[in-house]
């Protein structure tokens, strides 16, 4: 521990898990990337993602983690986007949190987990994969680029082609009714968060700074 009552780690020095535990506990919450994709035979699968988030509008980026199994092999996520070049993003709400989980179940690749979990889904309208009927929002992807860190992760980007929300979430200028959305993040452990308590912070310009300063 140093004099300021730190601890500090040299991540040169620690193995995958101590660096998983201490990075999935500091980097929170984070967007849950609940994914759903077909195999080249039409079966669908889900599974949730929280190495997620979106990297550009323009063009409409986002980026996702998917950790391969302990012996190297790609979970059937992965597989499925590398063979088919297509998946959807669906957001996590508190209504659908326990199906989410119950898709993260280890199911053999025959098994639908959408259907295991109790869920709906519509067909997709740029891809072959479908979206769940529950989720606030779903956002259908084509592969843009995969990233292989390493032997353990493959880091997928995807090119957001169309998204479905709930009419209720956006008016007509776009804005998206954040509280309604009542999305799900994941912190460490098996510990999730809400996002409930908002609050508003407007960055102030440069003159409103200085004359802050100035009048203290």
């Amino acid at each position: 521990m140093s004099g300021d009552g730190r601890t500090g780690f040299d991540f040169r020095s620690l193995g995958p898990r101590e660096r998983y535990k201490l990075l999935i506990g500091t980097v929170v919450p984070r967007p849950i990337a609940w994914i759903t994709t077909v195999d080249p035979n039409g079966r669908v699968n889900a599974a949730p993602f929280s190495f997620f988030n979106v990297l550009t509008a323009d063009p409409p980026i986002l980026a996702v983690g998917i950790e391969n199994h302990a012996d190297m092999r790609m979970k059937d996520t992965a597989e499925n986007i590398r063979l088919t070049e297509q998946f959807t993003v669906n957001i996590v709400d508190m209504k659908t949190v326990e199906a989410m989980d119950n898709t993260a179940i280890a199911f053999p690749p025959e098994v639908n987990e959408v259907e295991a979990a109790g869920l709906a889904t519509r067909p997709g309208v740029s891809v072959i994969s479908p979206w769940i009927a529950e989720a606030p929002v779903a956002l259908e992807c084509r592969r843009h680029m995969t990233l292989s860190l390493g032997r353990s992760r493959e880091i997928v980007l995807g090119e957001v082609l169309h998204l479905h929300m709930r009419a209720d979430l956006v008016n007509d200028r776009l804005h998206v009714d954040q509280a309604g959305l009542d999305a799900v993040g994941r912190m460490g452990g098996h510990s999730y968060s809400s996002t409930r308590d908002l609050f508003d912070l407007v960055t102030p310009s440069l003159a409103q700074w200085t004359a802050r300063l100035a009048s203290e």
